[in-house]
């Protein structure tokens, strides 16, 4: 083995590392963005969970064990209710996570020691279920007390039991049932993505795209007619996720099939034209599926598919808003579990809408720029 020849051939790649931007974003970027993610965005520990309340009771007690659970962080009360049908209506909405009912007759259940506080939690969420239940066993007083003897007046002191959990759309707690509709999110966006911003660099590599341009054909033209079929690819890797996880682990669907579609569509259509906008900045294929881990990597990590989206910082969730997997995962949660339509979850879907505005629009100018 010759050294020199050797070293020769270590400098040029280390050349051509250094102009290639792409890889050496990757080399400080993906350690930079997994330490940032893994170390500060992600926290199991949920706090500030959004929350109903329903004190019918209004009296100094019932106010001082609201006090208390608002105390240990974990539920942060953003709702009003009169009852607790108000507080379900709002937990099939996907508007809170956690809803506490505190009876009309709360003084006498606690003084005879029974059951004085009801916690509802939207169970579609495995994690808030366990931080709910978590919350029912936690003291609310420093003052030791039993469940035979009265609490003493105006304190939130409750004895043991005297709090209930009652969890909704997933009694069981099985995590399939929350895994599986966040796994048509994971799919499409893993594959949308890529396969779009693979197909224009590639007619592009493969000297087809000069072709295509001497046709008539405008740029909207060619960008649209390349991704319409893989937005049905995208319906079928859809069909296939939802025919599996209700044979294999009887996930249910309570809202509409139609609804369940069409929340489909809007995030196919969404990673579609963020892989067009990708396509555009590629020089080849292998950089078009390096940019693409950089956009995965974050949505699988921030959406809440993984990790509990209230445990984040707040800079990190506003950050979460702009990718379409974290209102697409709101989206589908909320019509195959709990029921609702997407007339009630509109305001994922404007988001989504606009997310597909602003890059469908950025994709067509980049695009042309190019082509002039």
């Amino acid at each position: 083995m010759n050294l020199r020849r050797l070293l020769a051939i270590v400098q040029k790649e280390m050349r051509q590392m250094r102009r290639d931007r792409i890889t050496l974003a990757m080399i400080v970027g993906i350690p930079v963005m997994q330490l940032v993610l893994f170390g500060y965005a992600i926290n199991l520990n949920l706090r500030g969970l959004e929350t109903g309340v329903a004190d019918q009771a209004n009296t100094a007690g019932s106010r001082a064990v609201v006090m208390d659970m608002v105390a240990t962080g974990v539920i942060d009360p953003s709702v009003s209710a009169t009852s607790p049908q108000e507080l379900m209506e709002q937990l099939r909405r996907g508007n809170i996570s956690v809803g506490v009912v505190i009876p009309p007759d709360f003084e006498r259940r606690r003084y005879e020691g029974r059951e004085a506080v009801q916690v509802l939690v939207d169970g579609s969420d495995t994690v808030v279920q366990s931080a709910a239940i978590q919350l029912a066993q936690l003291p609310l007083s420093n003052t030791p007390t039993n469940n035979l003897a009265p609490a003493r007046a105006g304190t939130g002191q409750l004895g043991a039991g005297q709090i209930s959990v009652v969890s909704f759309y997933n009694p069981e707690r099985r995590s399939a049932v929350n895994i599986v509709p966040g796994l048509i999110g994971i799919i499409l966006t893993m594959t949308m993505v890529m396969f779009t911003a693979v197909a224009i660099v590639r007619e592009r590599e493969r000297g087809n795209m000069e072709l295509l341009i001497a046709t008539p054909l405008t740029s909207s033209e060619l960008m649209i007619g390349k991704v319409l079929p893989y937005a049905g690819i995208g319906l079928i890797q859809t069909t296939l996720v939802i025919v599996l996880g209700m044979w294999l682990f009887d996930v249910p669907i309570r809202g509409s099939l139609l609804d369940v579609y069409l929340a489909a569509v809007l995030l196919i259509v969404a990673n579609l034209t963020l892989g067009l906008l990708i396509s555009t900045k590629a020089q080849s294929q292998f950089q078009a599926m390096q940019m693409t881990f950089f956009v995965f990597l974050p949505s699988i990590l921030l959406s809440g598919f993984m990790f509990p989206f209230a445990g984040m910082p707040r800079v990190v969730q506003w950050l979460a808003e702009v990718l379409p997997l974290t209102h697409f995962l709101r989206l589908i949660r909320g019509v195959m579990l709990r029921g609702a339509t997407l007339v009630e979850l509109w305001p994922e879907v404007l988001a989504l809408l606009a997310f597909i505005t602003v890059m469908m629009t950025a994709a067509i100018l980049r695009f042309r720029k190019r082509l002039d």
